[in-house]
């Protein structure tokens, strides 16, 4: 890889880091103009998108980044359909970073065996504990915990190789702030309880995009 490729996608990497981390600090609901909060919160994933465009030869984890980016940029502005689109580009991010990991696949041992148990029952819950408050949105919650549940069991079985370990954490990290979203959405109801999983939800977000892209830089499945 040429050296000024390389010096670019470290620089993407940190100006992701800022704007993940301004975004975290900032008072988002006093924040004018507010054209700026969606600048700022789709520089944290865009910037790893284009550090993936210039250091990653696999264009789906590529794609993936980039359809985050669109995902956040739709969820900071307001109503259903913003969220149904934010929704959909995540899902379509999720069947890239899947479509990825499936040439890499392989036989779970005892270990990831008890994870994908536990995948698979968190996934089963969901019936219990959200989709009955999701109300008109119940169909495409539905799809989407099974697309997101699909991309963590694919990464949960890669073959081993270096760096796997850290696409995995990525890939639980993403399922847990989607978790704690979905409880900030539609389970809380007090105002502090909102800002405590907003608080927590985003770090765990993005440094689970973060991680997906630095271990696929470095995975090469044995």
């Amino acid at each position: 890889m040429p050296a000024t490729l390389a010096t670019s996608g470290t620089l993407c990497l940190i100006l992701s880091a800022l704007a993940a981390l301004t975004y975290e600090l900032i008072p988002k609901n006093d924040f004018k103009p507010r054209w700026t909060i969606a600048a700022i919160k789709g520089t944290a994933v865009g910037a790893l998108a284009l550090s993936a465009l210039l250091n990653l030869s696999n264009p789906l984890i590529t794609a993936g980044l980039f359809l985050g980016a669109i995902g956040d940029i739709a969820l900071t502005r307001p109503g259903q359909h913003a969220f149904l689109s934010g929704m959909a580009a995540f899902a379509l991010g999720h069947l890239a970073y899947t479509a990825a990991f499936l040439p890499h696949l392989t036989a779970p041992n005892a270990s990831q065996i008890a994870v994908l148990v536990v995948l698979v029952l968190l996934l089963a819950s969901t019936e219990i504990w959200l989709t009955p408050h999701t109300g008109t949105l119940r169909t495409p919650i539905r799809s989407y915990v099974a697309v997101i549940g699909l991309m963590a069991i694919s990464a949960t079985v890669l073959l081993p190789g270096p760096a796997r370990e850290t696409i995995q954490l990525g890939a639980l990290l993403f399922v847990l702030s989607d978790l704690l979203l979905a409880l900030r959405l539609f389970r809380a109801h007090s105002p502090r309880s909102k800002s405590l999983l907003a608080l927590t939800l985003w770090p765990a977000y993005w440094l689970g995009q973060a991680l997906i892209l630095l271990g696929a830089m470095g995975y090469s499945p044995a």
